[in-house]
């Protein structure tokens, strides 16, 4: 056998292999994820000089969600400690609104959204709880392109179609090189302690079957 004839033997087994994966592989992008996020709010609170203040949004995505194997439910499963193996969800911080006047932009300011449109949260692990029906979360808090690790308790409710997480976290936002926002021309000052507060509804997605 030639050179040549090696060659093109060789080209034409990489060629069938390509042909083989294709298919699996289109079939692995296809596939649809295990959940997906059916609704999100989350809200912030903190107090000024003058008043307390809040904010929130709806606008919440998840970039990632992979839960590990489990046989039967995987909505029950999902809800243990060691249930999920990767998660990722992002906040656009723009989205952020007060009902105070003149709070949003200097939040949005202070949050730098011009620089870091998202803020993001990464599970490392989620952790057994004392309480019923809880878990502790410990994952990295990426706010204003600064990066903290974070822990927190979460409730977790489980019916037959949905998973619902709700949690809260207080943060200072110092500690993300953030300067607490002003209003009124400087005369209401944020207090750099603040409480964020979650709640994501996450189902298993419908399959469609074309007949």
């Amino acid at each position: 056998m030639t050179a040549r004839t090696v060659s093109l033997s060789a080209l034409g087994a990489v060629a069938l292999g390509l042909l083989v994966m294709s298919p699996l592989a289109a079939a692995a992008q296809d596939a649809p994820p295990a959940l997906k996020l059916t609704a999100a709010r989350v809200s912030i609170a903190g107090t000024s000089n003058i008043h307390p203040y809040t904010a929130k949004t709806t606008d919440v995505r998840m970039s990632r969600l992979v839960l590990a194997p489990a046989d039967g439910d995987r909505l029950q499963a999902a809800a243990k400690a060691g249930g999920v193996e990767a998660f990722e969800i992002a906040i656009r911080a723009a989205s952020l609104t007060s009902p105070k006047e003149g709070l949003d932009k200097n939040m949005h300011k202070a949050l730098k959204t011009n620089e870091h449109q998202d803020i993001t949260f990464r599970l490392l692990r989620l952790e057994p709880a004392a309480a019923a029906n809880s878990l502790e979360a410990i994952g990295l808090l990426t706010v204003a392109g600064v990066e903290k690790e974070v822990a927190f308790a979460i409730k977790i409710a489980v019916n037959a179609s949905t998973i619902t997480v709700m949690g809260e976290v207080t943060l200072l936002m110092t500690d993300y090189g953030i300067t607490p926002p002003k209003a009124m021309l400087g005369m209401l000052k944020t207090d750099p302690k603040i409480t964020v507060t979650f709640e994501t509804v996450f189902a298993v997605p419908q399959v469609t079957t074309i007949h």
